[in-house]
């Protein structure tokens, strides 16, 4: 258990430390942006963002990755605020947290097996155009000396680390920050700041239970809300800690996270933030910046409040260029490149569900039913390609018995097919149906098998089912009706 808490927590001080200034100055910019597209003060997002990123570092399932307020859920806050104000929005928040809880403790986090490889892929592309589309506002309509910085910050952001002895010991996106900050205060340059984005907290969060009755009212009008938080945060979160997992080589507990984030909700909803999730985009930077325990987390959301609260003079000066430089970085970083390539070699079906997840992110911005679309897609076809490998092949054994031998899996998909493999016109007295080499999985398998036999024994032919397995016959044996004749009747009565 030491030994446990020393690596997550301790093997790699520096670095993150290092790592979490520079995810710390990212967030700060975003957490006023998300704070306006839900329509509150840049402070509820800057507090939720503090309280987040503490509290997940210490109850969360994957070291290393960077919770805090979102756009995804910044967007499904709109009109909760609109209608009943923040109270409301802090009240949903603490349910939100509960049902983030709630999924956790039934393992929920265990469905992320489900999602494909390839609708990973849809979302890291899609993410990595949602994060460059959101710094394209700060791109327009703006001078010459903003895009000079922004170029300027990229060149150190991807040259620093080359540079000897010094090039690999301090993370190159702090550098680029530092040095852009120092160049438009020397220059005078007039170009947009962090300052002009909105006006920052200057006190500590503190305690808050929100002013809402506590009545059945008040929870009918807050739990859509939070169903909805909560099924995107906990999906964009999953989702975010498998490409960290993919990233620094380490598993991590997503069932841990499920409750980790639902706890941090909690925190962030008592002092006065709105809900959060995993951000991807920060993650990214977080390990890219050498960053890769807890404490690289946890000193993000430390240094988040200092500098908001002790240092906003400071910060108010630096430039948004530089912060977009490290936007684009990571961009660039987070799309898959060599999915590009891979087109030409991947199954259509493959191609299909990654290029449907990206379409239906970018075009929705909502990455949770953008995942939904792709998983819906690789299922239908995974059903739709398992469904082809059944065969039912048939022999005569004598004059006056045919066998049919069944291969392959039975189920919904594959149903009609099983149906039609079968000669219920032929006369002969006796069908054996040997199922040896079959595996019948649902229902539908099973009203399948009922149909068969009885349309067999309709037409006058004796029929024998046999070599079941232990698993087809206990599901044949719990649903089917063929040897019942009273199901039977009843069965060709609805007919």
């Amino acid at each position: 258990m030491l030994l446990k808490l020393k690596e997550e927590w301790f093997s790699n001080i520096r670095g993150d430390l290092l790592a979490g200034l520079v995810v710390a100055l990212a967030l700060i910019p975003e957490a006023i942006a998300f704070s306006i597209i839900a329509g509150v003060d840049p402070k509820v997002g800057l507090y939720a963002s503090f309280s987040i990123s503490v509290i997940i570092a210490i109850v969360g399932g994957r070291p290393g990755m960077i919770s805090a307020a979102t756009g995804a859920m910044a967007l499904l806050m709109v009109t909760l605020v609109k209608e009943h104000g923040l109270e409301y929005l802090l009240a949903a928040t603490l349910l939100t947290g509960v049902i983030q809880i709630l999924a956790g403790t039934l393992k929920l986090g265990s469905l992320m097996r489900f999602v494909s490889r390839s609708v990973v892929t849809g979302f890291v592309n899609a993410l990595a155009i949602l994060i460059f589309i959101a710094q394209l506002p700060e791109l327009t309509h703006v001078t010459w000396h903003v895009y000079a910085m922004t170029a300027a910050g990229l060149g150190i952001i991807y040259l620093f680390p080359y540079l000897p002895y010094i090039g690999k010991s301090i993370p190159s996106p702090l550098v680029s920050i530092v040095v852009l900050t120092l160049a438009a205060i020397f220059f005078g340059l007039e170009i947009r700041t962090v300052g002009d984005m909105g006006q920052l907290p200057d006190t500590l969060p503190i305690f808050l239970w929100p002013e809402v009755p506590l009545n059945l009212e008040t929870l009918m009008i807050i739990l859509p809300y939070s169903v909805g938080l909560a099924v995107v945060g906990l999906l964009e979160s999953l989702m975010t800690a498998t490409i960290v997992d993919d990233l620094t080589d380490r598993p991590s507990d997503k069932n841990r996270e499920c409750k980790g984030q639902g706890i941090a909700n909690i925190g962030a909803g008592l002092l006065g933030g709105m809900a959060g999730c995993a951000m991807i985009g920060q993650s990214i930077i977080n390990v890219k910046s050498g960053g890769r325990g807890r404490l690289s987390t946890f000193a993000a959301g430390i240094y988040l409040l200092v500098m908001v609260v002790f240092l906003g003079e400071w910060l108010q000066q630096i430039p948004m260029a530089a912060l977009v430089s490290v936007m684009i970085m990571v961009a660039i970083g987070t799309f898959s490149w060599s999915s590009i390539k891979d087109i030409k070699k991947h199954p259509f079906s493959t191609n299909i569900v990654m290029i449907a997840t990206v379409i239906v992110v970018v075009a929705t911005h909502n990455l949770a039913i953008g995942v939904l679309v792709g998983v819906l897609l690789a299922t239908l076809f995974f059903a739709h390609k398992i469904g082809r490998f059944m065969v039912v092949k048939s022999r005569k054994a004598d004059e006056d018995t045919r066998v049919y031998e069944v291969i392959g899996q039975v189920f919904f998909a594959s149903s009609q097919s099983f149906i039609g493999s079968f000669d219920f016109k032929e006369a002969v007295p006796r069908v054996i149906i040997d199922l040896d080499g079959a595996h019948f999985w649902d229902i539908t398998a099973v009203a399948t098998l009922d149909k068969v036999v009885i349309k067999f024994r309709r037409e006058g032919a004796q029929v024998e089912i046999v070599g079941m397995s232990k698993a087809t016959e206990t599901i044949v044996d719990k649903f089917g009706v063929y040897n019942d004749p009273e199901k039977v009747e009843k069965l060709m009565a609805g007919h």
